[in-house]
């Protein structure tokens, strides 16, 4: 078998100050955040924002979650992080009004260049639409935008853009169907305007 050559040690390509900033977050969080009631959300919103996040009220926070650098985080009002999510954002992640990621879900904005000796850093923004849900278990790209109303499966693996009001699932996730919300009114279907396919 022909050689590929040889991989270099990685070094980080993060500053001295980011590395320092996100080793006193980790101690703020797991000194003051993470020990606290689950219901005090209001209190794990107070030191993200010292921390640069930008938060808005009426949003949900558990304390397992665990957000690499709050400095990328934004979160619209109604929006949540649940149990032990990994909220990896060495990018930016957008979390639009009513934006839910359920337990154990992994929001991951780096990755490496596999063809680079030294694995270069590659990072890409992750956002979610109003009203999207990242359900249990589920892992989300760099670069993904999932689209308004769409749903991801539990412990789907989601590697490319989801279009409004799409369900998606498995691994990689494919689409299943179009979201339809049924009406309060007369319990009929609402279907809204998606495009039923994964871009």
């Amino acid at each position: 078998m022909k050689s590929q050559g040889f991989l270099r040690p990685y070094r980080s390509e993060l500053s001295g100050r980011n590395q320092l900033a996100r080793a006193v977050w980790a101690l703020v969080w797991a000194l003051f955040c993470r020990p606290s009631p689950r219901p005090l959300h209001a209190w794990r919103r107070l030191w993200l924002r010292f921390f640069g996040a930008r938060v808005a009220r009426r949003t949900a926070i558990y304390p397992s979650a665990r957000v690499w650098a709050p400095w990328n985080l934004e979160m619209a009002p109604g929006s949540g992080l649940g149990d032990g999510v990994e909220c990896y954002n060495v990018d930016r992640i957008v979390l639009e009004e009513d934006a839910i990621v359920s337990q154990y879900a992994f929001l991951c904005t780096a990755s490496h260049d596999i063809t680079d000796p030294g694995r270069r850093l590659i990072t890409a923004p992750i956002h979610l639409g109003r009203s999207s849900w990242v359900c249990a278990g589920a892992f989300v790209h760099p670069g993904v935008t999932i689209g308004e109303g769409a749903v991801v499966a539990a412990r789907s693996v989601v590697v490319k853009g989801v279009a409004p009001w799409a369900v998606v699932g498995g691994n990689p996730a494919r689409f299943i169907k179009t979201r339809v919300l049924r009406s309060d009114a007369t319990d009929s279907t609402v279907p809204p305007k998606p495009e039923p396919e994964t871009k």
